[in-house]
């Protein structure tokens, strides 16, 4: 591998050109091939990194120059750099913050890579990668989102994982009555309230209703929109969350979980990691998948997935599809989501999992559930502007409750202004 800095397209975009590697036996990539990436925090970047090494010495005739541009940069760039100069393949996310670019005619339309073994392995997420029946992308990493408890809470009350919510709003009033709250969460910075809701709304209404909401097809005064609201309310009533939740971040909420004050968290698995340094090891530490509300709908999840595009100007398109097949073998996914490198997901069923429970549960979860849906959470599957407004009235609506249809009006004007 030869390696030299570029002058940079970007703030903090450094490239590396690579040497790389033959195709299939008898089938040879060569020319140039252009990969732009935001991967740009020190583990992700090393992934990439190696990805893209792997994939040189698989084909020696293939020079591959990889760019790699600060995130937040990254966001503000994608546009133009697909309009004016695209390189042959981008990161990106999944479901609708694709869609822009779909739309607009700077991602190339990649089903033809989805028959066959690529789509039976990677169906759990095939649906956040299809806008209008096609395919646009691959993952290459995802998380589970669900409930950690405490399991010794639990058995110490006789309380059992709920598969229904019946049997999670008995679970919760066993613990109220014995002085411990249901839930922990920090709305502070209002993204955590958007977890609830994408599950509630998706157990009463279903993953593709969740996704049209969220779309702008659907107004937020929808009867059905209501409803989940109605199921939120029973939690809320109850006094289910902690106390005064508008003023922690999610890491300041976490300590009500660790000294037994709260039973549950709500959250995607980054959680267990901190969980554990406060004392809460695997015995003490469980989880299980969201229950079930509405059973007409099949059971979707949160699991954000980062992804790759082939951009439609790209110049080198065979061989941006020989790196995606690439990204998303089973062996290569195995590799890059152990715990040494991005601890995350592998999105191919047929990957080996990092030896970590949590990890090993959230696969089984996800790979077994793929006729339900993957949503990539509320500030992702909405537009930026209609996430801020609706995630600030989702964290008014866990607070003043009665509030719910001047919170609905408002958000019902904002989808009319911004979609």
């Amino acid at each position: 591998m030869r390696s030299m800095l570029k002058a940079p397209i970007a703030a903090l975009a450094t490239t590396v050109a690579m040497a790389g590697g033959a195709f299939a036996a008898g089938h040879s990539l060569s020319g140039d091939l252009k990969i732009f990436s935001d991967m740009s925090n020190p583990a992700p970047r090393a992934v990439m990194e190696g990805m893209v090494e792997r994939f040189g010495e698989m084909h020696p005739d293939l020079n591959i120059e990889l760019t790699v541009i600060e995130r937040e940069a990254y966001k503000t760039q994608i546009r133009n750099f697909l309009s004016a100069n695209p390189p042959d393949v981008a990161n990106w996310y999944a479901a609708n913050r694709m869609k822009p670019y779909v739309e607009a005619g700077l991602f190339e339309d990649i089903s033809d890579m989805w028959t066959g073994e690529i789509g039976e392995n990677l169906a759990s997420t095939k649906g956040a990668m299809t806008i209008d029946g096609k395919q646009w992308g691959v993952p290459y990493t995802y998380y589970q989102w669900g409930v950690y408890y405490r399991k010794d809470l639990y058995e110490q009350y006789g309380l059992s994982e709920p598969a229904t919510w019946e049997e999670e709003k008995a679970n919760c009033q066993t613990l109220l009555d014995n002085g411990v709250k249901c839930y922990t969460i920090g709305t502070k910075f209002l993204w955590t309230a958007g977890g609830w809701f994408d599950y509630l709304n998706m157990r009463t209404n279903g993953y593709d209703f969740h996704s049209a909401l969220l779309g702008g097809e659907i107004p937020w005064t929808d009867d059905r929109v209501k409803q989940t609201f109605a199921n939120w309310r029973e939690l809320i009533d109850m006094g289910a969350y902690i106390d005064n939740h508008q003023t922690y971040s999610w890491q300041e909420a976490l300590p009500f979980m660790a000294n037994g004050e709260a039973a549950a968290y709500l959250m995607g698995n980054f959680a267990v990691a901190p969980l554990r340094q406060a004392g809460l090891d695997d015995s003490k530490l469980d989880f299980y998948q969201f229950p079930v509300i509405n059973p007409a709908v099949e059971l979707a999840e949160d699991a954000p997935t980062d992804t790759f595009h082939i951009p439609s100007g790209a110049s080198n398109k065979e061989a941006a599809k020989a790196f995606l097949e690439f990204v998303v073998s089973a062996e290569n996914q195995t590799l890059i989501n152990n715990g040494s490198n991005l601890g995350q997901l592998p999105v191919n069923a047929k990957s080996g999992v990092d030896d970590d429970k949590f990890l090993k549960e959230g696969f089984a979860m996800l790979s077994g559930n793929s006729p339900g849906g993957v949503a990539q959470f509320f500030d992702r599957d909405a537009p930026a502007e209609m996430a801020a407004v609706g995630m600030e009235g989702l964290q008014e609506f866990m607070v003043l409750p009665d509030n719910l249809d001047d919170i609905l009006q408002r958000l019902e004007a904002a989808r009319q202004r911004i979609y």
